[in-house]
């Protein structure tokens, strides 16, 4: 058991907020925010389908979340070894039953934003909506968890990254530009990185529990190198929408630099287990940093 929770039982209310995993959040609201920045450049801006598309995506990343805490723990992969944050089903803090409960409200009410989406939108809107309320639940559940064959990061990008900021662009706009399309691949990339510095602290405990990630499959020193590429890709793709029309001033996003510094450095010196924990949050920091200040940029196009 983790420090953080053998000090003490937590409530039921501290264990809801570790389910829920807020630092983790930021995954849902960076593509939301450069999607409603290409729409506002674009002179395509409808305040209420972006709010029903930031709140779609944050119960979407809830729900995945409540999943992969629960289809983990059934399926072996988290045990008293585990390295990262607090599962509160592996830790007994909330039954099996209750995190599943948790799970299918949040895709509940992620649901209910779509219906006022498709409405905005169109059918597009339900194909995209179900199959990422599925892909959440067969990342780590069902019978051949996609997370578990080395898909994960993929799987991030796309539907994190490209899905999130075309959506929301498209449920503003009522069509895609190639603006959208390419704003989406920088934020792909900055959204997997948190992936990336998860599976590398778990290379260790997922290739003992058989959950074949990214990580397990190109080492340490190879998904170090893989959480370098993605971080200077995003910079490039984010300087490469400017072929697409988008404004100079996306060069703004040289601005979040500092916040990959943290991180850079762990990645560079190695830092491993539970010390990447801290590494996690200031990536998933990194993440918004960055998508905040791309959309600002691109809302100038």
């Amino acid at each position: 058991m983790t420090a953080a929770v053998s000090a003490g039982h937590p409530g039921r209310l501290t264990a809801w907020k570790l389910a829920v995993r807020p630092p983790t959040l930021t995954a849902a609201v960076a593509p939301v925010a450069v999607g409603t920045g290409a729409a506002i450049g674009d002179g395509a801006f409808s305040w209420l389908p972006a709010l029903a598309a930031l709140f779609g995506a944050l119960c979407l990343q809830i729900g995945a979340n409540f999943a992969n805490d629960v289809f983990d723990f059934k399926r072996g992969a988290d045990t008293k070894e585990r390295l990262g944050p607090p599962r509160v089903t592996q830790l007994g803090l909330l039954s099996s039953r209750e995190v599943f409960a948790g799970m299918w409200l949040s895709f509940a009410l992620a649901f209910l934003a779509g219906i006022y989406l498709v409405y905005v939108g169109g059918w597009p809107i339900v194909a995209v909506g179900l199959s990422s309320i599925v892909a959440a639940i067969i990342y780590t559940g069902g019978p051949w968890p996609i997370g578990y064959h080395a898909l994960g990061d993929l799987f991030t990008f796309v539907f994190f990254g490209v899905v999130a900021v075309v959506g929301t662009y498209y449920v503003q706009a009522d069509s895609v530009s190639g603006l959208a399309w390419l704003a989406s691949l920088p934020m792909g990339c900055t959204v997997t990185l948190i992936l990336v510095i998860n599976n590398l602290r778990d290379i260790d405990t997922d290739r003992a529990a058989r959950k074949t990630t990214m990580g397990v499959v190109m080492g340490r020193a190879g998904t170090r190198g893989w959480y370098l590429f993605l971080l200077a890709a995003a910079y490039a793709l984010a300087g490469a929408s400017m072929i697409a029309g988008a404004s100079p001033l996306v060069v703004l996003v040289v601005a979040s630099v500092p916040w990959a510094f943290a991180p850079v450095k762990a990645i560079v010196h190695d830092v491993r287990g539970r010390e990447l924990n801290p590494v996690l949050k200031a990536t998933a920091r990194f993440d918004l940093v960055f998508g905040l200040l791309f959309a600002v940029g691109l809302a100038f196009s």
